[in-house]
């Protein structure tokens, strides 16, 4: 049988190879595509104008409980098939190189400095509007580039560091459990009118989900910014610990804090969403007025960060 860890070292090779692997899966719908589907048709169903906040938080329970455990029975099915079938192995690899998002967030990013570099604001507002859910027309130069690190970090947690978190505990049932609830709570884990009921399950299930995860993740950018250009490990705790109940997320905090204090930078703050201005609170105690060169050495931060997660948890499966 070959080991999870070597199973694990392949996958997230693939990953870093292949990122979002365009070609094939716009041919055949990704996972998360399905899983955002399933959750869109229930949602319209279900979540009707009118009901009643109790009918609505039971509705939103069920289908947080059904569809995370429908996509864990999956990886556990999945898990079976690859067992028995000659190279089998291959096909769990390529489900880890698929669900994790090194690769794609990296390039996501990288497009952001690319974009602030040759073509300024104007250019580095579409692009960082693909990967951040605020008003982008109200971002200058600064702004952009700290959303693009912001978003960096944050998402190095939820979809980095907890879907292989989730891998080394419990296998394939845990990376597709984990990544539906992910799914649902990007979905429907809001609090507006429309899912402050409904979706609540959702976003508290995802907010445990990723309270060990986030934690770790922070941990990791303050080792990973040793590597990089004027990054300060010491400064990345130190913020980490005094700032990262700043953010209003209870998970999010934690690397965006290490990030900022690591790059010695200001993250957060005011934010302006469509339904007007969010006063948010400043993370770290540096230069606020960020720029591209700044996002490129968050990129080496990421990158390094990415091979510390990945050398952490292959040792960690050499003890399962």
């Amino acid at each position: 049988m070959i080991p999870a860890a070597l199973i694990l070292s392949v996958g997230l090779l693939g990953d870093a190879a292949l990122g979002e692997m365009g070609p094939l899966f716009r041919a055949v719908p990704h996972p998360v595509v399905l899983a955002g589907n399933a959750i869109g048709w229930l949602d319209k169903r279900l979540n009707r104008p009118g009901r009643d906040a109790r009918v609505l938080r039971r509705r939103g329970i069920a289908v947080a409980v059904l569809l995370t455990s429908l996509a864990a029975a999956i990886g556990f099915y999945v898990h079976l098939a690859a067992l028995v079938l000659p190279y089998g192995w291959v096909a769990e690899a390529f489900c880890i190189a698929v669900l994790v998002a090194q690769k794609s967030l990296f390039t996501h990013v990288r497009d952001v400095a690319k974009a602030l570099k040759t073509g300024g604001v104007e250019q580095g507002r579409p692009m960082v509007a693909r990967i951040v859910g605020r008003d982008v027309a109200a971002l200058d130069r600064h702004g952009i580039a700290r959303a693009a690190i912001e978003s960096l970090a944050e998402n190095f947690a939820d979809g980095v560091v907890a879907p292989v978190f989730w891998y080394v505990l419990l296998g394939l049932p845990g990376l597709f459990g984990y990544k539906m609830l992910n799914t649902l709570d990007s979905m429907i884990g809001y609090r507006n009118a429309r899912y402050l009921y409904f979706g609540w399950a959702s976003a508290r299930l995802d907010d445990w989900a990723n309270l060990v995860p986030a934690r770790l993740a922070g941990l990791i950018v303050v080792l990973a910014v040793t590597f990089t250009p004027g990054g300060n490990p010491v400064k990345a705790l130190g913020t980490m610990r005094t700032d990262s109940g700043n953010h209003p997320s209870p998970n999010s905090g934690w690397p965006e804090a290490a990030m900022a204090g690591g790059l010695d930078l200001a993250l957060g703050g005011p934010r302006t969403y469509q339904g007007g201005i969010v006063e948010g609170q400043w993370i770290g105690k540096g230069r606020a007025m960020a720029d591209a060169g700044d996002i490129d050495r968050a990129l080496i931060a990421f990158a390094a960060a990415c091979l510390i997660n990945a050398g952490l948890a292959v040792e960690a499966l050499k003890f399962f």
